[in-house]
C-alpha cells in the first residue's frame, strides 16, 4: 500500500511541538521561534518526505511570488490568441525573466475585465501584467486593485498608479517607410484592421518617412474569412494600383497577406516587397523570410518585472517607458 501523506500534525507530534510553531516554520514565519526549533522542525520535515501546499504557502505569505498575466482573448484571434507572435514572444520572455528572478507565473485569457479582479486577488499577486485592453478597463482596475500592475502597449494620454510599457511605434513605421524610399519605391500599401492608437502612429511614422512617394491605406477585417474575401475583390485594384510595396501593421497581417499573394502567383520580393512588424518567430521562418521592425521581447519582459518590484516596494517609478524598434533586413525586400 501506498504511503499516508505526512500531515503538518503528525510532524508536530513526533517533535512534541505545536502544530502553529511547524506551520510557521513551513510558511516562513520564524521570528519568535528559536534557531534551534527551526532546524528541528526543518529535519523532520526532510525525514518524513512531508510535501507542503505550495499554494497554501503561498498565499499565507505577505510577498506571495506570483506574477499574473491576462490577455484580451480578442475576438480577432477566433480563440487562438496565446498563439499570436507578438503574444507567444512576451509569454516566453516574461516565462525567462521570472524564472530568473525567483517568480511564479500564472497565465488566463479572458475578454471580461471583471475576472482580471477577482484572478488577482484570488491569488494574493505580486504584481500584474496585462496585454490587449482599452483605456477604460486599466482606468477600472486601477481605481478597484491594490495590486502593482504593468499594461503591454495600452494607449492612454496619462496614466497613474501603473506603468504603461509601449514600443516607439511611429518610429517603427518610420524605419519602414525610410526603407522602402531607400530601396526605390515609390507606391506602398499600409495595411492595418483600424487607424486609430497605435496602428495610426505605425503608419503616419510611414507616411511621413514615404513621403514624397505616394501611400494607400487598406482598413482590413480583423477575421481571417473577411480578409481573404477582402483581398479578392481588392486584387485587381491592387494589379492597377502600381503598388511595389506593401507595410503592414503586425507580422501577423504581413505574412497572412504574404501567402494570399503567393497563391495568386505573386512573387515576394520580385513582384511586391513587403515589411511587417513585431519580429516574431514566424517571421523568421517564411519563405521568403519577412524584412520586419523588431521590438525585444526580453528587454520589455525586464523592464516589466522591475517596475513591478518598484511599485510593490513603494520606490518612484516612470508610468510611462518608450523602448526602442530597428529594422530587420530579410528576403521579402530588395532594391528595386
Amino acid at each position: 500500500m501506498a504511503q499516508s501523506r505526512v500531515r503538518i500534525v503528525d510532524v508536530a507530534d513526533a517533535l512534541g511541538l505545536s502544530t502553529a510553531t511547524v506551520s510557521n516554520v513551513i510558511h516562513g514565519k520564524t521570528g519568535k521561534i528559536s534557531d534551534e526549533t527551526v532546524k528541528r522542525v526543518q529535519e523532520e520535515l526532510e525525514k518524513t518526505g512531508y510535501i507542503p501546499n505550495m499554494a497554501g504557502i503561498l498565499l499565507a505569505r505577505n510577498n506571495s511570488r506570483i506574477i499574473g498575466v491576462v490577455v484580451n482573448d480578442h475576438p480577432k484571434y477566433e480563440g487562438r490568441v496565446l498563439e499570436d507572435g507578438f503574444v507567444m514572444s512576451s509569454l516566453n520572455a516574461l516565462s525567462h525573466e521570472v524564472n530568473k528572478k525567483g517568480y511564479f507565473l500564472m497565465i488566463k485569457t479572458t475578454t471580461d475585465i471583471n475576472e482580471v479582479i477577482v484572478f488577482a486577488s484570488m491569488w494574493n499577486m505580486d504584481g500584474l501584467i496585462l496585454m490587449g485592453f482599452c483605456e477604460e478597463n486599466y482606468e477600472r482596475l486601477r481605481n478597484q486593485m491594490r495590486i502593482s500592475f504593468v499594461v503591454y502597449d495600452g494607449y492612454f494620454d496619462k496614466c497613474s498608479k501603473f506603468v504603461n510599457l509601449v514600443i516607439d511605434h511611429y518610429d517603427g513605421g518610420y524605419k519602414a517607410g525610410e526603407y522602402f524610399k531607400k530601396l526605390g519605391h515609390k507606391k506602398a500599401l499600409c495595411i492595418s484592421d483600424n487607424y486609430i492608437c497605435m496602428d495610426k502612429e505605425r503608419i503616419d511614422g510611414f507616411c511621413k518617412a514615404f513621403a514624397p512617394g505616394e501611400t494607400v491605406i487598406w482598413k482590413i477585417p480583423n477575421t481571417k474569412k473577411g480578409r481573404v474575401r477582402f483581398y479578392k475583390d481588392k486584387f485587381l485594384e491592387l494589379s492597377k494600383l502600381d503598388i511595389t510595396g506593401v507595410f503592414a501593421v503586425s507580422d501577423y497581417y504581413a505574412l497572412d497577406f504574404m501567402q494570399f499573394l503567393q497563391g495568386r502567383g505573386i512573387r515576394i520580393p520580385k513582384d511586391l516587397q513587403i515589411i511587417g512588424m513585431d519580429d516574431s518567430m514566424a517571421s523568421r521562418e517564411s519563405v521568403p523570410a519577412l524584412t520586419t521592425i523588431h521590438q525585444d521581447a526580453y528587454l520589455r519582459a525586464k523592464a516589466a518585472i522591475r517596475c513591478i518590484e518598484d511599485m510593490r516596494d513603494g520606490k518612484e517609478y516612470d508610468t510611462r517607458i518608450v523602448l526602442p524598434v530597428k529594422l530587420i533586413k530579410r528576403e521579402s525586400t530588395r532594391e528595386l
